[in-house]
């Protein structure tokens, strides 16, 4: 006999009515369990979802609660990154945000906000604050990764860059140039001829993972190749930008090389570059994710599909994971299967394996730090 529906979320909410299995939940980082208990953590003090990717704590400093009020009354406050308090999308609103999706995806000329949201009927400002969340862009942002989308493909298919403006959605010539550079990272028809007239400045330098190759236009940081052989990582920005010019870089360049080589031995010291993103929509909204993903912890490529609000598209994030050009800065190196295993990674498992080592033991030392400090306060 078939489970029922019913049957089937009664079984779900049976699953955390012990404190073995919660905590189970919790080191699931399971999602199922939201809004069904909060757990907190003493060393802290802030009180989570049992999906909050943020590094799981140590059992013994764990609580549960019932409630976000039960926590909160305990002394104990939300967690800014999965922010347990927050109003939930309920299934109406989700609905809402998709059409409009759709809506910016297929129209002519990009909806306003005011549209968008009478469309949804929800006010301008909650609209605007519930797409963000579901999405993880703004509606405009939304927009405009899709323009880029449009365009590029445009540009890829005709001799006629005015055609391809007009054919992505631009009404004016005008509109489109004073954009071009944020969309294309070049001007459209360098775009076409493959990044001709582009300069890009590259370095290659050595670190504890091996070779590490650093290049920037000058929108920013467009590549970082990781690898065993120098040449074979010049050979791959090659075939990025088959007609840009490549140039070595000077002395003030090679000092960002060495800022992100500092970053991946000692990632404690941060690294906040300007990045020259290039990808499609789909994938500037994953790699946007990631770059929420604090340095210490990892997230699975399902919770970063929830997280863009396309739960389903577990192999699509996969895949923009093994095309993000731009590595530590980018960390896709901080995402893992929902069985803890590390999966692939396009510059070797274990350079992944030993950034996230890394990662922990900065955090660690961080934290050891701030004891010690507080000790001669």
């Amino acid at each position: 006999m078939k489970t029922t529906a019913e049957n089937k979320r009664r079984i779900a909410d049976g699953d955390y009515t012990t404190e073995q299995k919660r905590w189970t939940a919790v080191a699931q980082r399971d999602a199922n369990a939201d809004g069904k208990f909060y757990y907190s953590v003493k060393t802290t003090g802030i009180y989570c979802r049992p999906s909050c990717a943020a590094r799981r704590p140590q059992r013994e400093n764990v609580q549960f609660h019932e409630s976000c009020e039960a926590a909160e009354r305990a002394g104990f406050r939300a967690c800014k990154r999965c922010q347990p308090n927050a109003e939930p999308l309920n299934e109406l609103h989700i609905v809402a945000i998709a059409r409009a999706c759709r809506t910016i995806k297929t129209a002519e000329v990009e909806p306003d906000l005011g549209t968008l949201a009478k469309a949804a009927g929800l006010s301008r400002f909650h609209f605007h604050r519930l797409f963000k969340k579901a999405v993880g862009l703004t509606p405009k942002a939304y927009a405009k990764a899709h323009r880029g989308d449009r365009v590029r493909s445009e540009l890829s298919r005709r001799k006629s860059v005015t055609e391809a403006i007009y054919n992505a959605g631009f009404n004016s010539n005008s509109r489109f140039y004073e954009e071009s550079i944020s969309l294309l990272g070049m001007n459209p028809r360098a775009f076409q001829n493959g990044g001709s007239g582009l300069d890009i400045l590259f370095a290659v330098g050595e670190c504890s993972l091996g070779s590490i190759l650093v290049a920037s236009s000058r929108q920013g940081v467009c590549a970082i190749l990781l690898g065993d052989d120098p040449d074979a990582l010049v050979k791959d920005l090659q075939d990025r930008f088959p007609q840009a010019r490549l140039i070595g870089g000077d002395e003030n360049f090679e000092r960002l090389v060495a800022r992100v080589v500092g970053f991946v031995e000692a990632p404690r010291l941060g690294l906040n570059l300007p990045l020259d993103v290039r990808g499609t929509a789909f994938q500037r909204r994953v790699w946007n994710a990631l770059q929420k993903i604090s340095p210490g912890s990892t997230a699975t490529y399902s919770e970063i599909a929830r997280r863009i609000g396309q739960p389903k598209s577990i192999r699509a994030v996969a895949g923009a994971c093994a095309a993000n050009a731009i590595a530590v800065a980018i960390p896709c190196h901080r995402v893992l299967r929902s069985d803890g295993n590390l999966s692939g990674y396009r510059w070797g498992v274990e350079r992944k394996r030993a950034l996230l080592k890394r990662e922990r033991e900065s955090q660690d030392e961080s934290r050891s730090g701030k004891i010690e400090n507080r000790g001669f306060s």
